[in-house]
């Protein structure tokens, strides 16, 4: 297991519903790479290994496979899903369009309130590149664009945006951080506060621009 790997009994306290936990660990472990793409999500077997009884786990699995994560099969366990060159391609293809246009609304919208909020997910994520933690800069990464997509005060484009998000966190985690990748926020932060709409669809156009060699290489998305 991997040093992302997430200790259950943190897990354990609180009010929160067996549902809710079981979703949550397992997003995490799929969005971490301690399951793998292909990896079987047997009920039975996953029921023990989270000390969480098996309809929370086919209840998670089900909402799993809606987020585009696990892949459901008929008299089959469910698998973690493997993404083909085509799926990512058609995924930024999506996104590009989605947060170019959170970003200027989030510019003519932003509020002190939700600006500093996206600021300390940006010192977050500098943080965390700083110290090579190359998962949590990703996770990070992830958290900035949909905080910008928070700040543009679209429900329909949250909503829409949710559809894709659980899949972006995935690819973004695949990929070799950058330290580009902080500077180019920094920038857009900048952009952002300021106001400034121009500027800001030019750094978005290239920031949101597919880079297929970030990825990290492997056979298998």
């Amino acid at each position: 297991m991997s040093t992302h790997d997430f200790d259950l009994a943190d897990y354990a306290e609180g009010s929160e519903a067996e549902s809710e936990r079981a979703l949550r660990v397992l997003r995490a472990q799929i969005l971490t790479g301690s399951r793998e793409p292909g990896s079987k999500l047997v009920e039975r077997e996953t029921a023990v290994e989270l000390g969480i009884s098996r309809i929370p786990i086919r209840e998670a699995i089900k909402q799993l496979a809606a987020e585009g994560l696990v892949v459901q099969q008929p008299r089959m366990p469910a698998v973690v899903r493997q993404f083909t060159s085509r799926d990512v391609a058609e995924l930024n293809e999506v996104r590009a369009v989605v947060e170019r246009q959170a970003f200027l609304l989030a510019a003519r919208r932003w509020e002190p309130e939700g600006l500093q909020e996206l600021e300390a997910v940006l010192n977050r994520q500098a943080m965390a590149a700083e110290h090579g933690d190359n998962v949590d800069a990703q996770l990070a990464s992830a958290d900035f664009h949909e905080a910008v997509v928070y700040l543009a005060g679209n429900d329909l484009l949250m909503e829409m945006y949710g559809t894709i998000s659980s899949r972006l966190r995935w690819l973004m985690t695949r990929r070799t951080y950058s330290p580009d990748v902080t500077n180019e926020h920094r920038k857009l932060f900048d952009a952002i506060a300021a106001r400034d709409l121009e500027l800001l669809e030019r750094l978005a156009t290239v920031h949101l621009k597919w880079k297929p060699e970030v990825l990290e290489p492997t056979e298998d998305f």
